[in-house]
């Protein structure tokens, strides 16, 4: 495949170093581990395994066809996400809910598993959401 042919994830091999080849491999697992985990659970588990993918294509060139049918299924994900006003309200809830239950969870640490871990995380949880839908609303709809 020419230069001119590659897709922009794909890297030639000669010019990844094996150094970053093992990091873009490790880091490419581990996305797609946590995208496996979160389509079961809620989360964006397509995304994940998306960008998982794409860093793994570009260790392992051979992998690299299997990126375009993931990308294809991530944005209809994304495009149905936001199609419409009640999965985006029903979405914003859902983020601003998890923000607030990280802040009780914090001010409260009578409440079993309550604790700074517990609510940093479900706070930062919400906050990925919330990014992920301005981030799905731009894409599909425009920034205005």
């Amino acid at each position: 495949m020419s230069e001119q042919q590659r897709p922009a994830f794909e890297a030639d091999p000669g010019t990844v170093h094996p150094v970053a080849r093992v990091a873009l491999g490790t880091a490419g697992v581990t996305l797609i581990s946590v995208g496996l985990v979160l389509l079961v659970l809620p989360g964006p588990g397509t995304l994940l395994l998306l960008a998982g993918l794409i860093l793994l294509a570009r260790a392992v060139p051979a992998l690299s066809r299997y990126v375009e049918p993931v990308r294809a299924r991530a944005m209809a994900g994304v495009e149905a996400s936001v199609a419409s006003r009640w999965r985006i309200a029903g979405s914003v809830l859902a983020g601003l809910g998890l923000i607030g239950t990280g802040v009780v969870a914090v001010l409260v640490p009578s409440l079993p598993l309550a604790g700074w871990a517990t609510g940093l995380s479900l706070m930062l949880s919400g906050l990925i959401l919330l990014a992920l839908m301005v981030w799905s609303h731009r894409r599909v709809h425009g920034s205005r």
